[in-house]
């Protein structure tokens, strides 16, 4: 296996007797793929914890989304029988039938008074 091909490997290979390497380069070195392991290590959870939210905050949605979805039908449903209701009493509310100007405003007398129009209760 060549020295540097296993980004999990920290050992250090000492050269051939031959050639006089320098023991500090050789220590910055080691240092810095250490350091650059221990940084990919960290990034690559990151990634994880932030592709782990993001499914949470999916389903998060897709339940609230599903939730609104069934609300929004409960009130049309609700509107459509309101409606529905609205339009059988219709005949037979004589409040709701178009009022001629004098009806809205009566002529004025010489005391204050207030004209009673009965409103149907439901």
């Amino acid at each position: 296996m060549a020295q540097g091909s296993d980004s999990n490997d920290t050992s250090y290979k000492s050269p051939s007797p031959g050639s006089r390497p320098s023991s500090s380069d050789d220590v910055k070195k080691v240092m810095r793929r250490e350091k650059n392991r221990i940084a990919a290590q960290k990034s690559r959870l990151r990634q994880t914890q932030k592709a782990d939210n993001l499914h949470l905050e999916s389903e998060n949605l897709e339940k609230e989304n599903a939730a609104l979805r069934k609300e929004v039908k409960s009130l049309r449903e609700e509107a459509k029988y309101l409606t529905s209701v609205l339009n059988s009493h219709e005949p037979l509310c004589t409040g709701l039938a178009p009022q001629t100007p004098d009806h809205l405003y009566p002529p004025h007398h010489s005391s204050y008074h207030h004209q009673h129009i009965p409103v149907p209760h439901y």
